[in-house]
């Protein structure tokens, strides 16, 4: 019998998303599930229940028949006391719940005999999880609305323009933090035409800083900053007080800054303090997206905007909630995921296989047994580095052209030459004069052919060979004089009809080799210009 999937109204303050939407709800249903929604559930989300209903959803009167009536509850905030109350014995619940700090509503979930998936504490190492890491996907939308919500509050545009009434420059942009909801802040300035800086404890993100149109601002202290999943450590106090060094500087320059800097587990880290924010440009702005966690600015008020020593400070806890139809499209499409992987029968039945390492990470309760933490992940080992010695002569092998070949042995190429050198004999003493020197000609225009290929590159081959086509086609010349002949009657010079036949088809052929070759080599370099 296929499980009932129910999708609940939220009811933490200001939030505006909703579990599911419409279009995920006939995928639901061809999985096999019923969906049942509350009524009401999608309204801040444009999700009304008519497309709920046109979508195959049945639509529940209220929070108690959802709660009891559903196998399965996807949520998007975590459950209150009440809600877990309302929650079938034996039920299994899907959504935040934040296990390391919410201790109690672990225990109130493993009272209920429920199994419980967090979505928040799925292994994001697992390259295979990318498309069920709804944290991923929320703080890509909330790195967006960041952005807006700081040009709102910007009393100038992000574009430089030149006027009639005078030039404006660009704005200055500095993001702490280059994680998923940093990068996103990154392309949604540059996109507007702002100078984006960025800086983050992980030196390996500034690549896509570099790519999404930013400047990385590295901190003048060398420590590793990755802690492992996608997430930063807690970095040294020497290097704290060379970023705050950094920080002042930047404050003092720059006239937005918007940061992202969040530890799980822990507070927010301090970065932007009260003599900073002074130091900073009348009308400048300040996003703390970390304002929920007690903020990156010392001067964030958590929910509110404030305007501090002429710094306006956004501390929203609800930026997701502020576009509320696109983070719940792709957090329902995160579920939907997570659901397939339940459900790889298609029958409207899920099961938790705790064997699986990405279920096994989500899973905090197992029918009433808290299964949180879960063990490690074992991935596989790193491959071993080569000897020294041994890169030194790969090195020394592919040197000029790749390392694809070995070198040919003395003894082989001794033999090669040998029959080579026979062969031009044998050619010599029996071919005619003619033939020989067109035979030189093409054997050393071979060889020479070979020797500059062989010694490009392997990344140029491809533009390299298609210019080659096109020079090739110098073969077109020999066609062409078999041709000429009509143009100019000659007894006894015109070539049968069966040659001028074949040279007609070789000057087609070359032409659309040279043409050809020609136009993909422009193609290419066009991919590298701007």
């Amino acid at each position: 019998m296929p499980q009932i999937i129910g999708v609940p109204k939220e009811t933490a303050a200001g939030e505006k998303r909703v579990a599911t939407v419409p279009e995920v709800v006939e995928k639901l249903i061809k999985l096999g599930f019923k969906v049942m929604v509350q009524s009401g559930a999608g309204d801040a989300a444009n999700c009304s229940d008519d497309t709920y209903r046109a979508a195959g959803a049945e639509i529940a009167a209220s929070a108690a028949q959802l709660w009891s009536g559903s196998d399965i509850v996807f949520k998007v905030g975590v459950p209150t006391a009440e809600e877990v109350g309302l929650l079938r014995e034996g039920g299994t619940l899907i959504g935040f719940v934040w296990p390391a700090q919410n201790p109690e509503l672990m225990q109130q979930l493993a009272a209920k005999k429920a199994t419980v998936l967090a979505i928040d504490s799925l292994p994001r190492v697992l390259s295979r999880a990318q498309k069920m890491d709804a944290l991923t996907s929320q703080a890509g939308v909330a790195g967006y609305r960041a952005v807006i919500e700081a040009a709102n509050a910007f009393g100038r545009f992000f574009n430089g323009q030149i006027t009639a009434a005078g030039k404006v420059p660009p704005a200055k942009v500095f993001i702490a933090g280059a994680g998923v909801a940093g990068l996103a802040a990154i392309g949604t300035a540059a996109g507007l035409g702002a100078i984006v800086r960025a800086n983050d404890t992980r030196a390996e993100v500034a690549d896509q800083v570099v790519s999404l149109g930013g400047e990385f601002v590295k901190v003048d202290y060398e420590e590793e900053g990755s802690g492992g999943g996608g997430y930063a450590k807690v970095m040294s106090e020497g290097f704290q007080k060379a970023q705050r060094e950094m920080y002042a500087k930047q404050a003092k320059e720059v006239d937005i800054i918007i940061t992202t800097a969040l530890i799980p587990g822990k507070p927010a880290p301090r970065l932007i303090t009260a003599e900073m924010v002074q130091s900073m440009k009348p009308g400048s702005v300040i996003v703390d997206m970390a304002a929920e966690r007690g903020g990156n600015c010392e001067l964030t008020e958590a929910g509110k905007t404030v305007v501090k020593h002429g710094v306006t400070i956004v501390g929203y806890t609800d930026l997701n909630s502020r576009l509320a139809k696109q983070s719940s499209t792709l957090y329902a499409t995160n579920l939907f995921r997570l659901t397939e992987e339940l459900c790889k029968t298609k029958d409207g039945v899920i099961n938790v296989n705790m064997e699986d390492d990405a279920i096994r990470g989500l899973t905090v309760v197992k029918e009433g047994g808290i299964t949180w933490p879960p063990p490690p992940i074992q991935l596989p080992a790193a491959a071993p580095k080569p000897a020294a010695a041994a890169v030194k002569q790969a090195e020394k092998k592919g040197h000029g052209h790749g390392g694809s070949s070995e070198p040919m042995p003395a003894q082989t190429l001794a033999i090669v030459f040998g029959l080579g050198a026979l062969a031009f004999w044998f050619v010599g003493a029996y071919a005619p004069p003619a033939f020989l020197n067109h035979f030189t000609v093409f054997v050393l225009a071979c060889f020479v052919g070979y020797m500059v290929v062989w010694n490009v590159t392997p990344a140029l081959h491809t533009p390299l060979m298609s210019v080659t086509n096109a020079i090739s086609s110098i073969i077109c010349i020999g066609a062409l004089v078999q041709v000429a002949p009509l143009a100019v009657e000659t007894a006894g010079t015109r070539p049968a009809a069966w040659i001028l036949g074949l040279a007609v088809f070789g000057i087609v052929l070359t032409t659309i080799n040279m043409f050809g070759g020609f136009a993909v080599t422009r193609r290419m370099l066009d991919m590298f210009r701007k």
